[in-house]
């Protein structure tokens, strides 16, 4: 397989370097005994942050990949693909 990077896939892996290191800190946490509601902040955070790379990578190859394969639209089919790249959003 071929090598595929986009522009945001950098900024996508310090994000979950960053998750890895929260997740460490947890699991830290948990074995000290530390009280669940700290836990569970912490780990909303690290939920956040691996959707928040996970909804980067998804938008990225929307952006990218499905209009390199679609190609030239006329503008009712643009519409479509652009509307549909957009309620991607929301998931």
């Amino acid at each position: 397989m071929s090598e595929h990077r986009h522009s945001t896939h950098p900024d996508i892996a310090k994000r979950l370097k960053r998750a890895e290191g929260h997740l460490k800190s947890v699991i830290k946490m948990i074995e000290d005994g530390k009280p669940c509601l700290d836990l569970a902040q912490q780990l909303h955070a690290v939920e956040k942050a691996i959707s928040q790379a996970k909804r980067t990578l998804i938008q990225d190859h929307l952006d990218h990949c499905l209009d390199e394969t679609v190609g030239a639209l006329d503008h009712g089919q643009r519409r479509t693909i652009d509307e549909f790249k957009t309620i991607t959003k929301y998931l």
